[in-house]
């Protein structure tokens, strides 16, 4: 047998859902709640017997929907909020948006909605000169920039050369832990149909007059019938920063703070496969929500860029004419989409190849994003989560047999694994997923869905529509540095601990 048959494709995994402090279902507020009020009730008991059960009925009420949970982890009490909030939305009116000179909103321009009605644009120059928009998001005091790249294809491409690039673009994301005040990071992939403008900008501008009759048709049939079978792809990643208020500093003083990061950041991504990486200037990313609100502006946009160099669009007038949330779905402009939200990693391991059908092209998708989230944890952190990991998963496979210690017993190398992993340098980050569909009309939203849905089956994604909530899941698959757990009325610590 050669050494190339007997070489064995690496395969990736070892992810694991952090867990939840508390006994079993019920979470750190159940369990205080459970042993705070078996307290309560011996002492009341001790009183009045009908005085306690006054007492545990109601703590009986109170826990009881916190021990029912969906398979994603979520109980009664986040479902049922999730609801309120959606009626409360509806009931105000701000699940419908109308913006222009004919609106009622003032300056009568078109201004992104939802999370991003807060955010501005600004931008510097980096090192080498090159201009880069901040999206800055005043509410939160935190500053964006997004940086895109065109990343070699798989194919072709020999499985040590891959195995390198995944091993770098994990450098690469072990290397935002120690980035001075980062909040996350999020990795865009954008597929569409491609509109052919580009080719015919490149093509027939160079078509000769003189040349054969042949000839001239055959480029004219090329321009015309190839952008049907291909599609155009675009990747953007964005990286969140948080500036403190204690810090007192000047907006020229951030941006330049952020200038000076930018060409480490590039290298690293290049050595990674993402091929030639530069940071998006604002007119840019302007451009790119705008064509996310309104598909059918791509083409005018792409033909703007070829024959004039830009569009000049602002950040004032990249958002939709109006806009409508559903339940199920998000009406803007001339598309409809719909969001799905990460249940489920793939469990066990996976090949380098496994979302590489979820991010290609899709028939009958008008566009189509990816959005990887990540949340850098600092290494103190990491150190105390692996280790309370380590604990727990030896304590559990003590506690249980048969099939269920089998489990324990993975758990425990897994948990293992991930200790040394840790202290040898690696860094410890969570990370989600969002996919977002956008078609032409709401008919056509069920074929989507199939499609969505084998996708998923096939990168091993267990993943739910973020029904209730999808004007702010779209807005998040966009790359402009929304992180959602920045932007939720509960403290992350609190909804953890529930």
């Amino acid at each position: 047998m050669s050494a190339e048959a007997a070489r064995v494709e690496p395969t990736y995994g070892n992810w694991r859902r952090p867990r939840r402090p508390g006994l079993g279902p019920l979470g750190f507020v159940g369990t205080v709640a459970v042993f705070g009020g078996l307290v309560l009730t011996l002492v009341v008991s001790l009183i009045s017997l009908i005085a306690a059960l006054v007492v545990l009925v109601p703590l009986t009420l109170f826990l009881l929907p916190l021990t029912l949970r969906t398979q994603d982890g979520r109980n009664v009490y986040q479902l049922v909020a999730v609801r309120i909030g959606w009626f409360n939305r509806k009931a105000k009116g701000a699940t419908t948006y109308v913006a222009g000179p004919l609106s009622r909103r003032p300056g009568g321009r078109f201004r992104p909605p939802g999370l991003l009605s807060q955010v501005t644009v600004l931008e510097g120059r980096d090192a080498y000169d090159q201009p880069f928009g901040v999206l800055r998001h005043r509410t939160r005091n935190l500053y964006t920039i997004v940086l895109g790249c065109e990343p070699d294809g798989g194919s072709l491409v020999d499985p040590d050369q891959v195995d390198t690039w995944v091993a770098s673009w994990g450098h690469w994301l072990s290397r935002l832990s120690s980035e001075p005040g980062l909040r996350g990071a999020a990795v865009v992939v954008e597929t569409a149909p491609d509109t052919g403008t580009r080719l015919a900008a490149e093509v027939l501008p160079r078509i000769r007059p003189d040349a054969p009759a042949a000839a001239r048709a055959v480029m004219r049939e090329v321009v015309e019938r190839y952008p049907s079978a291909s599609s155009e792809m675009n990747t953007y990643i964005s990286l969140t920063y948080a500036m403190h208020s204690t810090q007192k500093r000047r907006t020229e003083d951030i941006i330049a703070d952020l200038a000076t990061r930018i060409p480490g950041l590039l290298q690293g991504l290049m050595r990674a496969g993402a091929g030639p990486a530069v940071p998006l200037s604002a007119e840019r990313i302007a451009e790119v929500v705008r064509v996310a609100y309104d598909p059918a502006a791509a083409g005018d946009v792409l033909e703007a860029r070829a024959g004039y160099g830009g569009t000049g669009l602002d950040w004032e007038d990249a958002g939709p004419s109006a806009a409508l949330e559903k339940v199920d779905s998000y009406h803007h402009d001339s598309g409809v989409s719909r969001t799905w939200l990460l249940t489920l990693a793939p469990r066990g391991t996976v090949r380098s190849g496994v979302l590489r059908g979820l991010l290609q092209d899709a028939p009958s998708i008008r566009r189509k994003r990816v959005a990887l989230l990540y949340r850098p944890i600092d290494p103190a952190t990491s150190a105390r989560i692996v280790e309370a990991d380590r604990r727990a998963a030896q304590f559990m496979a003590g506690s249980r047999r048969g099939l269920v210690q089998a489990r324990a017993a993975t758990e425990v190398r897994a948990a293992e694994q991930t200790a040394v992993e840790e202290a040898t340098g690696a860094g410890l980050v969570e990370f989600s997923l969002m996919v977002t569909v956008t078609v032409d009309s709401e008919s056509e939203l069920d074929d989507a869905n199939v499609t969505v849905r084998n996708l998923l089956a096939g990168a091993r994604l267990l993943m739910r529509p973020a029904d209730r909530m999808q004007a702010a899941a779209f807005s998040c698959t966009l790359p402009v540095g929304l992180l959602p757990w920045e932007h939720t009325l509960v403290p992350r610590e609190l909804k953890e601990a529930l």
